[in-house]
């Protein structure tokens, strides 16, 4: 990602889902005025999910998901189907398309049923609306224009529905083979998507211009080469357009860099008052340098870590602290799950593969056995854990960390993410959050380890 890209898991996802034979792919290429998806007459020309990443007015940026069929058949067709079902747990908004000529079918309503359980936002294209050519009336014709300056409120009221519930859903009539009503369409899933997607950023509430940060990122074998990792990026970004600044050191540099910003002095901690305030507004360590930056940095500077604020952007930082506390009750054959959001290569020394797994059995004194997963392929079944690790989650958007976390609650599985993990083996849990003072309560509520040392590991006997 360049440093003015949007990560993809922070853009509008926005998925096509429908019938087989309803013009699916069509809209979609129309959509974005690109060939993106495989056209053809023949049933099922879509078999696996396609996804692109792109500004689509007047929306901005979007993932755009082209899905099989919802009415696939046979053993191929069922893990199409189930591969459709996995896409609803990502979307913000869903385009569900439907022929016209032939209305809304039983399965169309299944799928209707399945938006508003997951509370997903989503509008109805009937798409091939010129073959009825109006014969339902005027409320059947596309709305036309190539300027979304065109369409007027009435256009609007009339193309976004209110059910019987109180969801507002969009019904709009398209045709992609004359590519008309697909600028309304795009117009419609914009009004919608304003009020879908919501806009905060790593540091809400916690940057104000001309505060200034120090950034603690170690450049080891498992450190992408020549470019910063996707959080550290995402922080910088956000830190300079608030016009505040930043300080990047390795770990060795850091006690040069806490001596010079007037954080300490001859090596010794600064006293800081009201009147003098700390220099250093909050050091953001990376999580597998938690131990040693704890150890460098004084208790009066605030500190915190990349992976718990992405926990908190993400929506997972309560459940992450409640859900620590579980390392107490691990036992001998206990089975951990630890779960990637990427799918990058492993290395020998690989954060998620070995460096969680040493230290958590080392901290428990427990023989655990770790299983793993990647990218999108988190586990239907989660009876077989007592715990869930997950990533920061950087390359997944909210709606499907959400889910994780939700899927997790609901089979009775504590789940927590790397950086809260590293955090509480290390004894400095409650000071990592301390810049959250709500979170107190919860650490209160999970019984976990107030202390802040930074004694290391503590193998229980």
């Amino acid at each position: 990602m360049a440093m003015t890209g949007v990560p993809a898991a922070d853009r509008l996802h926005i998925g096509f889902f429908g019938m087989r034979n309803a013009g699916k792919s069509s809209v979609v290429n129309a959509v974005t005025e690109q060939d993106l998806s495989v056209v053809s007459d023949v049933k099922g020309t879509t078999t696996d999910p396609v996804q692109k990443t792109m500004e689509l007015l007047p929306i901005g940026p979007v993932v755009i998901i082209d899905t099989p069929g919802f009415d696939d058949t046979g053993t191929l067709g069922d893990l199409r189907v189930r591969k459709t079902r996995e896409i609803l747990n990502r979307v913000d908004i869903a385009v569900l398309v439907v022929d016209a000529s032939v209305g809304v079918t039983r399965a169309d309503r299944q799928l209707i049923d399945v938006f508003r359980e997951k509370e997903i936002a989503y509008v109805i294209a009937y798409n091939k609306a010129d073959l009825i050519g109006g014969q339902e009336g005027g409320d059947s014709l596309p709305v036309s224009g190539n300027e979304f300056s065109s369409f007027t409120e009435a256009d609007y009221e009339k193309a976004l529905v209110r059910d019987a519930d109180g969801h507002v859903h969009g019904e709009v009539f398209v045709s992609a083979k004359e590519n008309d009503g697909i600028y309304f369409l795009k117009a419609v899933i914009g009004k919608l998507g304003k009020t879908t997607l919501e806009t905060k950023g790593l540091l809400d509430g916690l940057l104000e211009p001309g505060d200034r940060f120090i950034l603690v990122i170690p450049v080891d074998s498992s450190a992408p080469k020549e470019r910063l990792i996707l959080p550290q990026q995402m922080m910088l970004s956000e830190i300079l357009s608030h016009h505040a600044s930043a300080v990047c050191v390795q770990p060795e540099e850091l006690p040069d860099a806490l001596e010079k910003l007037g954080c300490t002095k001859c090596g010794e901690p600064v006293v800081f008052t009201k009147e003098k305030p700390c220099p250093v507004k909050l050091v953001i360590t990376d999580s597998q340098a938690f131990r040693r930056v704890a150890k460098t940095v004084p208790e009066n500077v605030p500190l915190t870590s990349f992976s718990v604020l992405m926990a908190r952007f993400k929506g997972l930082l309560a459940s992450a602290v409640r859900g620590v506390a579980a390392i107490e009750g691990l036992t001998d054959g206990d089975t951990v799950l630890i779960s990637e959001g990427c799918t990058h290569h492993r290395q020998c020394d690989d954060i998620g593969t070995y460096k969680i797994p040493t230290w958590l059995k080392e901290y428990t004194g427990k023989e655990i056995t770790i299983r793993t997963s990647s990218g999108y392929d988190f586990p239907e079944d989660l009876s077989p854990y007592r715990l869930i690790i997950h990533c920061g989650g950087c390359m997944l958007n909210e709606r499907e960390v959400r889910f994780r976390m939700e899927q997790a609650k609901d089979r009775g599985v504590p789940i927590t993410n790397y950086g809260i993990t590293i955090a509480y083996m290390n004894h400095i849990l409650e000071r990592a959050t301390r810049i959250f003072p709500d979170l107190h309560r919860v650490l209160e509520k999970a019984n976990t380890p107030r202390n802040a040392t930074t004694e290391g590991f503590k193998t229980r006997g």
